[in-house]
């Protein structure tokens, strides 16, 4: 049974929150610490601050679309802290 993560990221850094979803939650982290293109790739001190696991990727993918509709740091910030 695979298993899929909806997670944030955090970079202290840039003080950002990056929402996404993945199969494989470790090389997905290495990768986002990989410095290169898009929105992470500018710094490398990414670090897991929340994450939820679901058996389908539909699910994981639906929780990060929900997640990201907030637009909303502050309930971000309360979803890590719950």
């Amino acid at each position: 049974m695979n298993n899929f993560t909806t997670y944030i990221i955090y970079s202290k850094t840039l003080d950002k929150y990056y929402i996404g979803f993945t199969a494989d939650m470790v090389s997905r982290l290495h990768r986002h610490n990989q410095k290169g293109k898009g929105f992470t790739g500018k710094e490398n001190d990414w670090q897991l601050v929340y994450k939820e696991e679901f058996t389908s990727k539909t699910e994981a993918y639906l929780r990060e679309r929900e997640i990201k509709k907030w637009k909303s740091r502050k309930k971000i910030i309360e979803l890590i802290s719950s």
